[in-house]
């Protein structure tokens, strides 16, 4: 049971997300969102206030007649429920429905209690609305996406419940589970902030964080391959360097590749012997840059995520929605916390990581299959008969192709403004389109991924070299075994590279 406190951390989140785990808030956080709600009861009374008793975004201007100010706020929902295309999966559903809920027990939105309870019930229960990928600027914040979550909370929309989609007010009414009614602002309150984004993006930074373990240890593993010469992850040769992220990435290798007999001791190999008569050495003295140069290309990407990881965390205990209510200071404050600048710019960061790791998976393939490079493994890996049989030859141009459009997919997305709503949102972050490239980019890593870990299995194996591997190597070498056996013969691999897939994704390394 994950109880909210004054921060929710993106850990607690990830257990929620993947696990049986259920939130759960004290009386006490209750107790303070009702505080705010009845303050701005009182406060409301007699004052304009936008989106309480005025029209929303370039209708502010107009003033709503009070015996209208309930119709207001179902409008708002039903009009902006315009989403298009395919409605995201239930995980990134769930993450954005709890990002809603860590900005309601800011206590600066001025909703009615029941908004938190019943998106706990929501979490809790497994229910969750169909939200269609498009529609957001990501400005007013995720207005449309959010609507559609609105929408289900009043009994409206349609849900995902148990894997059918169903009327969200027959699976409130089996729960008993009693629809959302409008209090002062709740439609708006609902709608307004940037907390789809920021779902999507919780779920992105698991996956990347996840990957790039995988990355780690493919490059360790890639090296005892290539037997290279170990210096290149040594203590003395990455602290020279001052950046985080390197040392922890040449750390992290050195912990994983210690007990192996594949690499070499550059000390005995080179510097012990003169080897004056030698005129050509036969092994590399230094290895392929995508192979030695792992540290420095993978520390970044370490960075990267580290540095959005505190972004995404700050939003997800942000008060996102405008206006913000303030008890303590006793006033209702206008601004624009619901744009989503600081989350679109982390995922085209991340987005951006993330293809130069794909890239660094396909360089690598490309060492493993191709024999005239790394000298010691038949072209593509193929144990058959050259000619008849083609080994792991086409999976090359899938690895290719999805590493070719996470490389169209970097452009940055966060320059992309285009101003709308009559001028009143003049410039938008499109944060949402961001998180959702970011999404694409992270999915065909893993599909590269899981391409470069079968072939690091039977690279193994043509090698005969899986008992002088490292323990890590060589456990992870065996449960691929387990899904994709040693191949001879011509096979089909789309449904080994999916089943890899899906291991990475399911599976941590949780390096240190």
């Amino acid at each position: 049971m994950t109880i909210f406190t004054d921060r929710l951390t993106l850990n607690e989140v990830e257990k929620i997300l993947f696990s049986t785990e259920n939130i759960n808030i004290s009386k006490e956080w209750i107790d303070r969102v009702d505080a705010c709600y009845h303050f701005l009861e009182k406060f409301a009374a007699e004052k304009v206030i936008y989106g309480i008793n005025t029209g929303f975004g370039p209708m502010a201007q107009w003033r709503v007649d009070d015996r209208y100010l309930s119709d207001l706020q179902y409008n708002i929902i039903r009009s902006h429920a315009t989403g298009a295309g395919e409605p995201l999966d239930d995980i990134y559903v769930k993450s954005a429905m709890i990002a809603r809920l860590g900005t309601v027990l800011q206590c600066r939105s001025g909703v009615h209690p029941d908004v938190a309870k019943l998106l706990i019930s929501f979490i809790n229960e497994g229910i969750y609305p169909f939200i269609p990928m498009h529609g957001s600027v990501g400005a007013s914040g995720d207005l449309v996406q959010l609507a559609h979550i609105a929408l289900c909370l009043i009994g409206e929309g349609e849900v995902h419940y148990k894997g059918e989609w169903r009327k969200s007010s027959d699976v409130m009414k089996q729960l008993g589970l009693t629809p959302l009614k409008v209090h002062i602002r709740e439609g708006l309150s609902i709608t307004n902030g940037t907390s789809v984004m920021t779902g999507i993006s919780i779920v992105n930074q698991i996956y990347a964080e996840n990957i790039l373990d995988w990355a780690t240890l493919a490059a360790v593993w890639m090296n005892e391959i290539a037997s290279s010469f170990d210096d290149y992850m040594a203590l003395e040769e990455n602290e020279c360097r001052r950046h985080e992220g390197q040392q922890v990435i040449a750390r992290r290798m050195r912990e994983i590749a210690e007990g192996s007999k594949c690499m070499k001791k550059r000390a005995h190999e080179l510097y012990d012997y003169g080897h004056k008569d030698v005129k050509v050495f036969e092994h590399k003295v230094q290895a392929y840059y995508s192979l030695r140069c792992t540290p420095q290309i993978l520390g970044p990407i370490y960075d990267t995520l580290q540095y959005a990881r505190n972004i995404i965390e700050d939003e997800l205990n942000s008060a996102c929605d405008n206006p913000i209510v303030d008890p303590e200071s006793q006033y209702v404050y206008h601004g624009g916390n619901f744009h989503g600048d600081y989350i679109s710019l982390e995922e085209d960061k991340v987005k951006i990581a993330l293809v130069r790791l794909a890239m660094t998976s396909e360089r690598q393939l490309n060492y493993l299959f191709h024999d005239r490079i790394n000298g010691i493994l038949p072209p593509f890996l193929n144990l058959g008969t050259l000619g008849l049989n083609y080994g792991m030859q086409a999976c090359g141009f899938t690895a290719t192709s999805t590493t070719a459009e996470c490389q169209t997919l970097a452009m940055p997305n966060y320059v992309h403004s285009i101003p709308n709503n009559n001028d009143n949102q003049d410039i938008v972050s499109m944060g949402t389109n961001t998180a959702l490239i970011c999404k694409h980019v992270v999915e065909n890593c893993f599909q590269v991924m899981a391409i470069q870990y079968i072939a690091l299995a039977q690279a193994t194996d043509c090698l005969k070299i899986a008992d002088k591997l490292c323990p890590t190597s060589r456990k992870v070498y065996e449960e691929v075994r387990k899904i994709v056996p040693l191949f001879i013969e011509d096979t089909p691999f789309y449904k080994d590279i999916a089943n890899i897939e899906n291991y990475l994704k399911t599976n941590k390394l949780n390096l240190k």
